[in-house]
């Protein structure tokens, strides 16, 4: 047989063998991948009440998976910063996110109070003109004032969003003299106006962090943050508060209750 015969017969034997290693590379990486999921959800759920994972062997009968891809999906949490290995300890869990509802209309001080101090750093506040798209969602004159806040929330002294908030001046201005720091912007609206809010249009999404943002919450600069637009009403329709919010994404998870409707 000639000698570029011989190479072409030798690749062809071949070519199932890095196809079945390659298929069988994607599947282990898929198992992992789902594998992960589920562990993610017993840590943040607190599934692991000591804080220290079952052993790789444990897991694999547990999940019916094979080591390599326990220890492929442990590799997958740990560069999430959700848990690391320890020597003669095994493998802990060194994160904690927070959970934050989305079928309520709470502030964030309302809806984590049973995971310690909400506090508020005032970075920026005072009237400014509104951008049109700001102007237009809260109904007020093109060009006119309107006050901008801008806040660094901490729970438990750790960075966990930024927030930039856009509220009508003729309620904002009665805000200059409120306590922010220490209270959210939903009750001091409440009760500078005497109205229950109402409802919030909310879009969420991820987006990486510009310089600014990065700095300001202590993240690394490009790193995914969680994005939440939402534009608050009165209970009587008026929109009084359109708030752009940067959460730390490794320190927060949203969850709702939905219901079909068709």
């Amino acid at each position: 047989m000639p000698p570029t015969d011989r190479i072409r017969d030798h690749a062809g034997q071949g070519a199932p063998t890095v196809a079945a290693q390659r298929t069988r590379r994607r599947l282990r990486a898929d198992r992992a991948r789902q594998l992960a999921d589920l562990l993610r959800h017993q840590l943040l759920t607190g599934g692991f009440p000591a804080g220290t994972l079952p052993h790789e062997s444990t897991l694999a009968a547990d999940y019916r998976a094979s080591r390599n891809t326990v220890r492929q999906a442990l590799d997958l949490l740990r560069a999430e910063g959700l848990v690391e290995r320890l020597p003669g300890v095994g493998t802990v869990v060194v994160a904690e996110k927070y959970p934050h509802g989305l079928d309520r209309l709470m502030g964030l001080a309302e809806t984590l109070h049973e995971h310690g101090s909400v506090t508020n750093e005032v970075r920026t506040m005072g009237p400014v003109p509104a951008p049109a798209p700001v102007a237009e969602r809260l109904r007020v004159p093109p060009g006119g004032d309107v006050l901008y806040i801008e806040r660094l929330r901490r729970l438990n002294g750790l960075p966990l969003s930024l927030d930039l908030t856009y509220i009508p001046v003729d309620i904002g201005t009665a805000l200059l003299g409120c306590d922010l720091e220490n209270t959210d912007v939903f009750r001091l609206l409440e009760s500078l106006t005497g109205r229950r809010l109402g409802h919030a249009d909310i879009t969420l999404e991820a987006v990486n962090a510009d310089a600014h943002s990065a700095a300001v919450l202590q993240a690394p600069r490009g790193a995914a943050v969680l994005m939440l637009e939402r534009l608050t009403h009165l209970a009587d329709g008026r929109p009084v508060d359109l708030e752009f919010i940067r959460f730390r994404g490794d320190r927060i998870t949203m969850s709702g209750l939905l219901h079909r409707s068709l």
